[in-house]
């Protein structure tokens, strides 16, 4: 009896083989199988590999230009480039490809042309004074051309404080005996390279090579107050540093000292002061729009796409909440679909700051139109 079990048992793998070497399925399960069998067939399926499998995915018909890894309420364009404008090349925007080339010509032509003015200015004095004026010159002018060299926020500061220094040379080579036409030569590329530096459009190119990822900063134009404090306070300062230097070689001890600790003591004090100036933007970003701004505001400013309700120029009359600074010239308006808090800077009045709840608020882009046709080129509701 056993010997007829094992026997019926290896009759019925051979039947089982037998029927999967007919089947037109092979590998797989066979109708001829054996359920009953103890001993299934355990060849492996093959499956498709998730990571080298392409499986066509059907748009939906109602959709056809959705997006399928992700819905985006308001997709970027294509990005502009920094300076220019999309679809305007009004003289302002040709303007804007050339000021920073403008700068630095110009830069160059006040070494070339305009180095001869100090050399007659210096003539005939003490080797010291010689060699300060020739050390301290080519020493701020290296520091100017490199900020013009790299477009970065700090270089803006850079450029914007160093390259009038040049017009307080030419004042000071004209007191030190250098002849008219050596003062032109001087006074006129640096009076070119500080009004190209000073400009919107070569702001904006620095402020912009500063930029993370997609994002369109607009600087903001100065407030009334901050930007009247920041020129009076240079324009005691930049003497200081250019005569200061020179007095101590010609060994006027006293007067070059107090200058040159003025000097020192004023770029530590007032840098900071002055280099906040170059940080106020107003950003475009993928999730809506931020203001940075550490003058006016204790902190960024951010709003969601979903909170703006509208943005456009503002009206004489408009009650919107003024964060300009106050700032003169055209403001731009944004009202939002919620209350939102924004908290002003500290001061000693409120050393804790002052928050404000809003509805709308202005802001003062220094090229509002610009502003407002890359607002509506990312979709945001421009009015």
């Amino acid at each position: 009896r056993g010997q007829h079990r094992v026997d019926e048992h290896r009759r019925r793998i051979r039947s089982r083989d037998t029927s999967h070497r007919r089947s037109p399925h092979n590998g797989a399960s066979s109708t001829h199988a054996d359920l009953g069998s103890k001993h299934r067939s355990m060849r492996p399926v093959t499956a498709p590999n998730p990571f080298t499998h392409r499986r066509r995915v059907k748009r939906h018909p109602s959709a056809p230009d959705a997006n399928l890894r992700g819905r985006c309420r308001n997709p970027p364009g294509p990005r502009q480039s920094v300076g220019m404008a999309r679809g305007h090349d009004d003289p302002i925007d040709r303007f804007a490809r050339f000021a920073p080339w403008v700068a630095r010509l110009a830069w160059i032509l006040v070494a070339v042309v305009g180095g001869r003015a100090v050399e007659s200015a210096v003539d005939g004095r003490s080797s010291a004074v010689v060699w300060t004026a020739a050390i301290g010159g080519w020493t701020l002018w290296a520091v100017a051309a490199l900020g013009l060299a790299i477009a970065a926020t700090r270089s803006l500061t850079i450029v914007r404080l160093g390259v009038p220094l040049a017009l307080v040379a030419t004042v000071a080579a004209g007191v030190g005996g250098a002849t008219a036409i050596e003062l032109v030569l001087l006074g006129g590329p640096a009076i070119i390279a500080a009004a190209a530096v000073m400009t919107a459009e070569f702001g904006r190119q620095w402020v912009q090579a500063s930029a993370y990822g997609d994002e369109d900063r607009f600087p903001l134009r100065f407030p009334v107050g901050a930007g009247l404090a920041a020129i009076v306070s240079w324009a005691l300062w930049a003497p200081a540093l250019i005569t200061g230097p020179l007095l101590i070689a010609a060994r006027s001890w006293i007067a070059g000292v107090v200058l040159c600790v003025v000097a020192v003591g004023g770029a530590a004090a007032l840098g900071p002061r002055w280099h906040r100036l170059s940080m106020r933007w107003f950003v475009l970003v993928p999730a809506g729009v931020v203001l940075h701004d550490p003058v006016v505001l204790a902190d960024t400013f951010p709003l969601r796409t979903a909170q703006i309700a509208s943005i456009g120029l503002a009206t004489a009359d408009t009650e919107a909440a003024d964060l300009t600074g106050p700032a003169s010239g055209y403001a731009v308006e944004i009202a939002t679909t919620e209350s939102v808090t924004a908290v002003f800077a500290f001061t000693p009045a409120e050393p804790n700051g002052r928050a404000i709840h809003l509805r709308s608020f202005l802001i003062a882009p220094s090229r509002p139109g610009r502003a407002l046709r890359s607002a509506k080129a990312r979709g945001l509701p421009v009015a």
